[in-house]
């Protein structure tokens, strides 16, 4: 594979910009895995310094199981731009069946579990994962579930 379609790709999976994707291939020497880790960790520690930051967009997202189990989530971000984005809408979508699946009893609680569709993540490290690609903090401000 050459290097623009490296970069094409290694864009596509993290979200990243064409020149930070150039970046991390040069920096790995051409070892794809290698280069998205890198973008990974430097979206991270983008992220880390914007965590205080105030999360004054967002949306409710409702899902209902079988007629019987219903949840509610109130997903926050920084900007509408990101609140509109397919990876904000995705990972609301994730969440709330989380929630309808699991029935956490808290944010804390709802962060620190494994994920119902890949059990070596948690909810906080898809919430990472998003954060990393939009460039935005994002927060749970509050969710709510009921059960006939």
């Amino acid at each position: 594979m050459s290097q623009v379609d490296n970069v094409s790709k290694l864009r596509e999976i993290t979200g990243a910009g064409v020149m930070e994707c150039k970046k991390a291939l040069d920096e790995a020497q051409g070892d794809f895995e290698k280069a998205r880790q890198i973008i990974h960790e430097k979206g991270l520690a983008k992220i880390e310094k914007r965590a205080d930051r105030e999360t004054g967009a967002g949306m409710i997202v409702s899902y209902v199981h079988n007629d019987r189990i219903g949840a509610l989530l109130d997903l926050r971000a920084e900007t509408d731009f990101v609140v509109r984005s397919e990876p904000f809408k995705e990972l609301a979508k994730e969440i709330v069946m989380q929630i309808a699946a699991m029935n956490p009893q808290n944010v804390d609680e709802l962060l620190n579990q494994p994920y119902i569709k890949n059990e070596s993540k948690t909810i906080k490290d898809l919430i990472d994962d998003v954060r990393a690609r939009v460039g935005e903090n994002i927060k749970i401000n509050n969710f709510a579930r009921l059960e006939i």
